[in-house]
């Protein structure tokens, strides 16, 4: 099983397989064509209400990661996870994020996730 995360916004390689842009919301001035998304599940990112608490600087990286983790496990986003699973397990997958820091954002802690 193969998961990538990268920057949504560097161009798209042959070696990223499926594109799975792991935002709720679409990346501020980039065309969709441009982007080269393959799947936009929604449902699998980080609640309004985390994603706020976490870039308010309230909580730690380690204290965001359990709280994410739990937002995944509810059965919703729970399914939209086994579907990218299945998808890594068939290819790679990357994950594509606006985020600038991606050793400490969500699309890390879902690749750790899909990897288990």
């Amino acid at each position: 099983m193969s998961v990538r995360v990268r920057r949504v916004y560097e161009p798209p390689e042959s070696e990223d397989g499926v594109r799975v842009l792991v935002d709720r919301l679409w990346p501020r001035g980039l065309a969709k064509d441009a982007a080269r998304v393959d799947e936009w599940p929604k449902d699998i990112t980080p609640s309004t209400e985390l994603r706020r608490w976490y870039h308010a600087g309230e909580g730690s990286y380690e204290e965001f990661a359990r709280r994410y983790e739990a937002e995944l496990a509810e059965p919703e986003a729970a399914e939209l996870v086994d579907r990218v699973r299945e998808l890594a397990a068939k290819g790679t997958v990357t994950l594509v994020t606006a985020s600038k820091n991606l050793e400490q954002g969500h699309a890390a802690v879902l690749a750790r996730l899909l990897q288990s």
